[in-house]
């Protein structure tokens, strides 16, 4: 009788497993990418309410997984939970947004200059296509396309820097950076002023002028610090302005 029990949770430990991994793990990364996606994207806008009911049924699921991809989104300060009131999408944390930028900043400064030093003619190609992708997607007014290639651009410089790692890091930390550069591209002239910035940068890593990379790397990254206030102002129901 107990090696029958025994075979029978076996069996069903292995029909709850999907390629090896649990079937709640698997669902759980997934709702937690698909939310988070939508996050910082502001598909789901600050201060919006999260309904568990709702997800686990789009997604074909019980809670258990929506609850576990949503207190990874609380640990990453995406999503605040209120016992009594609900799940709601977060603020834009003012001042979290400076910090962000400056480690940023500083990363990938410092790529920029290696990229310069190590591009090879076949890797600039490729910056130059990624280049022209943003071009077709300002002109389109696609502002998602445009961020996409706008991604794409800086974690291909990390990788012509031979660090692609940094790349890793800098996602980390740009969470609430990237909300609210999402804000930023509606405003007139923003994409083409990005254009217009990711060309300098281009121009010196084609030149393979190190120090000239690392400046305009630089100066189009503090952009986004002089940018806050303004774009606070546009759009203050998004922004968390306690300190």
């Amino acid at each position: 009788m107990r090696s029958m029990r025994k075979a029978e949770a076996t069996v069903r430990a292995a029909g709850n497993r999907r390629g090896g991994r649990p079937r709640t793990a698997t669902a759980s990364a997934r709702i937690y990418a698909d939310l988070r996606a939508e996050l910082v994207s502001l598909q789901r806008r600050p201060g919006e309410a999260i309904s568990e009911a709702e997800i686990a049924l789009s997604h074909g699921v019980s809670r258990t997984p929506v609850r576990e991809a949503i207190l990874k989104l609380s640990d990453e300060g995406l999503v605040e939970i209120y016992p009594q009131s609900g799940i709601f999408v977060s603020r834009i944390p003012i001042a979290a947004l400076p910090e962000a930028i400056t480690i940023r900043k500083a990363l990938e400064e410092t790529t920029a200059r290696l990229a310069a030093e190590h591009a090879t003619s076949s890797q600039i190609l490729n910056l130059l296509s990624i280049l022209e992708r943003q071009r077709e997607a300002s002109a389109a007014s696609d502002r998602e396309a445009f961020h996409q290639a706008d991604e794409l651009f800086h974690a291909t410089i990390a990788e012509i820097a031979r660090y692609p790692g940094i790349w890793k890091l800098i996602l980390q930390v740009k969470v609430h950076v990237d909300r609210y550069r999402r804000l930023t591209l509606p405003q007139p002239g923003r994409m083409r002023q990005v254009i217009a910035e990711h060309e300098r940068v281009m121009t010196a890593i084609e030149d393979h002028d190190p120090p000239a990379a690392g400046m305009a790397m630089a100066r189009h990254l503090e952009r986004l610090l002089v940018d806050i206030s303004a774009t606070q102002n546009i759009n203050p129901e998004f922004f968390d302005a306690q300190t």
